[in-house]
């Protein structure tokens, strides 16, 4: 996905000391936190720094295009570029004119690297040597009602369409420990809700002592942060939840409803050449089950239209699968061929079959919400606001409100329709 999001530190109201340019996954959200204060620390006064994503060639366009962007917009100031994208193609950033300095993935997270690029202009080391995941905390959001909490990173998996794991290296988790604290930390700062993210949260622990699972992190999360308000898991292979972590979220009501499932396509044989786990019915399986703990459960989906050999009857397939399955929030992707990855030298359908059936896709996905939605109307919701008179249900569905209320608050709501996208909401206190 690219999602632009800019994150200014205290400066004057128009230079910021440090501003940050981030696309791309909720992992990288967090990573700006940290590259801000790290940049910062670094004795960084007038920069920009551009933290890439790699999932598409698209996101990839988006942030060069961010660069061009932002030396136009900020001739004085010294330009970074970091992330997934530089870290996989470092030469062809350091290339452009308009940048100073390129931080690969794992030196973005060191306040030395920031010192460095201030006389270094390429600093990317190999990912795949990094054994460790430091816990970095981030003790506020600028301007969020929620956190993200990184307790994993990297991928042991090789998915054939995904350059990923070249940007982030080999799965690594973060001691349960240093998550708790974090999370401790986080709430003390008023913090109502923590998602925990990662590139493959679902392989947590594999590589620590005694091998933790997410399982037993989310129930050691619960039982020692007891003022944690709201928990959150960022995205999830759907074969991933074992019975424990059902047997959470039929008890803790602090668990959000809501999951997001990185599908990717909804026929077995697209899947099996992708070299995905989990098969259509492995999805439906986990909807079913989740629903049949808490019905109101929200369930969105990552998926990629067009991928090599896909023929209509297979795209009819994803198709059905939202339905089945009722994958509200979609992440669509026209499939974009990496160089370097399996599914780069299979045969590749037109760009335009991939992006119409895209467009497909989303289209259901958006009828899919607005018929989800409608189900909530009448019924009584907590919403975390996030600013003014918007905030999010514990669905993940937007609410606007009929006023303003202070941002990071939790209130109760009833709804009162929706727009199709989002719920519409009264407070009932306050």
């Amino acid at each position: 996905m690219s999602d632009t999001l800019d994150l200014a530190s205290p400066g004057t109201d128009e230079t910021p000391a440090v501003e940050v340019i981030t696309f791309g996954c909720r992992l990288n959200t967090y990573e700006s936190e940290v590259i801000r204060a790290n940049a910062v620390a670094a004795g960084l006064n007038a920069a920009v720094i551009v933290n890439t994503c790699a999932v598409t060639a698209e996101a990839e366009r988006q942030a060069r295009q961010a660069i061009r962007k932002a030396r136009r917009r900020r001739p004085e100031a010294r330009l970074i570029v970091t992330g997934c994208a530089a870290q996989v193609h470092p030469d062809s950033f350091a290339a452009m004119p308009e940048v100073d300095a390129v931080i690969g993935n794992t030196e973005k997270m060191s306040a030395t690297a920031f010192g460095l690029a201030l006389g270094e202009r390429v600093k990317v080391n190999d990912i795949m040597a990094v054994r460790d995941t430091a816990g970095h905390l981030v003790e506020g959001f600028d301007g969020r009602a929620r956190a993200f909490l990184q307790v994993q990173n990297g991928c042991n998996h090789r998915c054939t369409f995904c350059i990923i794991p070249y940007g982030r290296g080999n799965s690594r988790s973060v001691p349960v420990g240093e998550v708790v604290a974090q999370a401790r930390k986080l709430v003390a700062n008023g913090y109502r809700e923590v998602v925990l993210t990662g590139v493959d949260i679902g392989d947590y622990g594999r590589d620590l002592p005694d091998a933790p699972s997410l399982t037993r992190l989310v129930a050691q999360l619960l039982d020692r942060v007891p003022d944690l308000s709201r928990l959150r898991l960022s995205s999830l292979d759907p074969i991933e939840a074992d019975d424990e972590m059902l047997r959470l979220y039929a008890q803790d009501r602090r668990l959000m409803p809501h999951f997001h499932l990185s599908v990717q396509a909804g026929d077995d044989l697209t899947l099996k050449r992708m070299k995905r786990r989990h098969t259509a019915d492995d999805v439906r399986r986990f909807a079913d089950s989740v629903r049949c703990l808490r019905p109101d459960t929200f369930l969105g989906a990552d998926l990629i239209a067009g991928f090599p050999t896909e023929t209509e009857e297979m795209a009819a397939n994803s198709e059905r699968l939202v339905e089945d399955a009722r994958l509200a929030f979609l992440h669509v992707f026209p499939y974009s061929a990496r160089s370097g990855t399996p599914a780069a030298r299979m045969p590749q359908l037109p760009v335009p079959v991939r992006k119409e059936r895209a467009a497909r896709l989303r289209a259901l996905g958006d009828a899919v919400l607005a018929r989800e939605l409608a189900t909530l109307h009448g019924a009584t919701i907590d919403v975390l606001v996030e600013q003014g008179r918007r905030g999010r249900s514990e669905h993940y569905a937007g609410v606007l409100l009929d006023r303003d209320l202070p941002a990071g608050s939790i209130v109760a709501a009833r709804v009162t329709g929706s727009d199709g996208r989002q719920l519409l909401g009264t407070p009932l206190h306050g």
